[in-house]
């Protein structure tokens, strides 16, 4: 990997090296030296249980693996989870800036907490599985599976956007690259992104890995090419960013975090006008056989 910005080394945050009490990860706005997006990767032991103090900051608890019961505002709720994040989608919930929540789980489990600074106080929330989008996206080696947790046509939210993306293996997502750092009404907007990954185990339970691109424009340049394995986080200040490869083998999973300082809470992307031409060849061919993961789209 080459570096042509100071900044490119704390971009790529290898799993633990940005753990924090029980906290696997901790990326806050200051840690990550920018404005709104934050996420917190909580592991919990069976019977065991957690407060957090959301601050000026919106949250979800959206489960990885194992179920819990979130606490908050009065509120209690109860969520299923999955037994991992190669699958269905699961439910989660939302809470709010400026109260304390409560997470608990008897058989234990791994739950992201992605969440962005906001202004807006909303209702504790609860988001059903059945009601998350599932997408396929892409076709051929571009095949991936997209799952719309927090969008603007999806869940409210004042600042917080949340999807996650499931590659198989050998294929690329987060393609053609894109980026979405200015304020540009109706074509795109700016948003820091972080992208959470776990690779699925090899046959005879090996770890897997990855690799994540993100490269910057002619005046802010950035250059990581990172391998990226379970648990680690790359951070996306600016930049085009993509592809995200998924080595053969190894099925690629990927939460992404995203917020920024619009007034409009809108995901509006730009493709790297040398590589967009890639979106017209997916007309002539199939999605992957190997998608959906899970019981399928709706």
């Amino acid at each position: 990997m080459t570096h042509t910005d100071e900044t490119d080394d704390r971009l790529y945050v290898p799993g633990g090296a940005a753990a924090s009490g029980p906290y696997r990860t901790a990326i806050t706005p200051t840690t990550a030296g920018w404005g709104y997006s934050g996420l917190r990767i909580l592991e919990l032991a069976p019977g065991r249980s957690h407060t957090l103090a959301t601050g000026d900051a919106e949250h979800l608890v959206l489960p990885l693996a194992g179920g819990c019961t979130v606490e908050a505002d009065g509120t209690r709720l109860d969520l299923t989870g999955r037994a991992g994040v190669f699958g269905d989608p699961t439910d989660f919930a939302y809470v709010p800036r400026d109260t304390d929540v409560r997470i608990s789980s008897p058989g234990g489990g791994r739950f992201a907490l992605p969440s962005a600074r906001c202004e807006r106080r909303l209702p504790v929330r609860y988001g059903p599985a059945a009601g998350v989008p599932v997408e396929l996206r892409g076709a051929g080696t571009c095949s991936r599976q997209v799952h719309n947790y927090c969008l603007p046509q999806t869940f409210d939210a004042d600042r917080l956007l949340v999807c996650e993306v499931l590659t198989p293996g050998g294929n690329w997502s987060s393609y053609p690259p894109h980026k979405h750092d200015e304020a540009r009404p109706g074509e795109e907007s700016e948003l820091e992104e972080i992208y959470y990954f776990e690779v699925a185990e090899g046959p005879h339970g090996g770890p897997g890995m990855a690799y994540q691109r993100v490269y910057g424009t002619a005046d802010r340049p950035l250059d990581v090419l990172a391998e990226v394995r379970s648990g680690d986080t790359v951070l996306i200040p600016h930049g085009w960013h993509g592809p995200s490869m998924a080595v053969p083998g190894y099925d690629l999973y990927y939460l992404n975090v995203m917020a920024g300082p619009g007034a409009e809470r809108a995901w509006l992307i730009c493709d790297d006008p040398a590589h967009g031409w890639i979106r017209s060849t997916w007309d002539d061919q199939d999605t992957d056989p190997r998608l959906p993961f899970g019981g399928g789209t709706r």
